[in-house]
């Protein structure tokens, strides 16, 4: 690993003549397309640092390079003077941690969100004194003890956990894993979001554990479900079906098709007080919608917040069918005057596409009405500025005739 060495000793990484335009003018990747893949670049092992060059021979900043990815160098600071070690990784943390004791009073949230706060391939969701970091790019994985020890002198947090099971990894040529890498933890954490007290599960739940983008699409639906029927699809641990029900709903079903998930949602839905007011139903969900729509029931707000149905390009056909599907098979189930969120976290699925199935979706349906709400995810997952692509969550917020 050579994380400590300057940028005389580093490794350098050479572009191809005219390719370095892109990155000069912003952008924080290199693809290997771009560079010199010379013999001594090949050979570099995956997630070394180097110092990028143009190749007039100027210095253009110190990154992290791997020789078998399609995005062989990553950006991590433009001055290829910069030694990064942990010093630097506290100083890039504690960045992090100022924006967000800026926007939240509870200390939970995301604290890193890669390349847009300076780590590129590092995930770090915090839970008061509990961390859960996704490590995706081998860069970082290089980078991951002095990450820790950098982690420690910020927040001293009681557990750190690995989610480090992410298909992206493979990419990188990674291997999946997920482990508690400091302090113990022994059943699910909880957060506040909202107002509202929650159960993550950090060691055998989707993702980091909780999903803090759709905080600000929460506060919102529950605006709206105040004496209404409610019924909440994908509800994972209950991040809508609670707020809803503390928004006022009068009755609010939660839907999804794994056991351990509707059991930390139903834990809390006790926590709130609001037990009383929510049913968790275990049901695959196309499958549900059409049983409820057959049976004549009707909600005067209807949430769709799937996991994605575009894992890859590959995807993209099969996957927009899939969110035309959802709204065409929701829009039956909502009251003329009521409101249908829907969601979509599939990175590959642009804002545009998502927007026109659901469209289409509701026509099939025979339905119309109007967007209340275009929205993203919270601010805790901030966009690098040339990386418009990495915002990756859209959730149209709709009401219908």
């Amino acid at each position: 690993m050579n994380n400590l060495q300057d940028s005389l000793s580093r490794p350098r990484v050479t572009f191809q003549s005219g390719r370095s335009k892109r990155l000069r003018t912003g952008h924080p990747w290199a693809f290997s397309n771009e560079v010199q893949m010379t013999p001594e670049a090949k050979a570099l092992p995956p997630g070394s640092l180097v110092t990028l060059m143009d190749a007039g021979g100027q210095t253009l900043g110190v990154a992290s390079f791997n020789p078998h990815s399609l995005i062989a160098a990553r950006l991590i600071d433009r001055d290829a003077e910069q030694i990064i070690d942990r010093d630097y990784l506290v100083r890039r943390l504690r960045a992090a941690l100022s924006l967000r004791e800026t926007l939240f009073a509870a200390p939970h949230y995301r604290l890193i969100h890669s390349e847009a706060d300076g780590l590129p391939g590092l995930v770090a969701d915090r839970y008061g004194d509990v961390l859960a970091l996704q490590i995706n790019t081998a860069g970082m994985e290089l980078l991951l003890p002095l990450l820790l020890d950098a982690l420690d002198e910020v927040l001293s947090p009681r557990a750190v956990v690995l989610r480090n099971d992410s298909p992206v990894r493979k990419l990188e040529g990674l291997e999946l894993y997920h482990k508690v890498a400091r302090g113990e933890l022994s059943g699910p954490v909880e957060l506040v979001e909202n107002g509202a007290r929650f159960l993550a599960d950090l060691t055998e739940g989707q993702k980091t554990g909780w999903f803090f983008d759709q905080r600000d699409n929460r506060a919102y639906a529950a605006r709206f479900a105040g004496r209404r029927r409610v019924i909440d699809f994908y509800t994972y641990a209950g991040g809508f079906a609670v707020q809803a029900a503390l928004g006022g709903a009068s009755e609010v079903i939660a839907v999804d098709r794994s056991e351990s998930s509707l059991a930390l949602a139903e834990a809390s839905a006790r926590l709130n007080g609001v037990a009383e007011r929510c049913r968790f139903e275990r049901a695959e969900a196309f499958g549900e919608m059409t049983r409820l729509a057959a049976a004549g029931e009707r909600f005067g707000l209807v949430i769709a917040d799937p996991p994605a149905f575009v894992k890859s390009r590959k995807d993209l056909a099969a996957g927009a069918k899939g969110y035309r599907k959802m709204a065409r098979l929701c829009a039956p189930l909502v009251e003329p005057g009521g409101f249908l969120l829907a969601a979509s976290c599939s990175h590959h699925m642009a804002p545009d596409a998502f927007a026109e199935e659901i469209r289409q979706g509701l026509f099939s349906a025979g339905r119309t009405g109007r967007i209340l709400r275009v929205s993203g995810a919270g601010p805790d997952h901030p966009l690098h500025p040339f990386l418009p692509e990495s915002a990756y969550l859209k959730a149209l917020f709709i009401q219908l005739d």
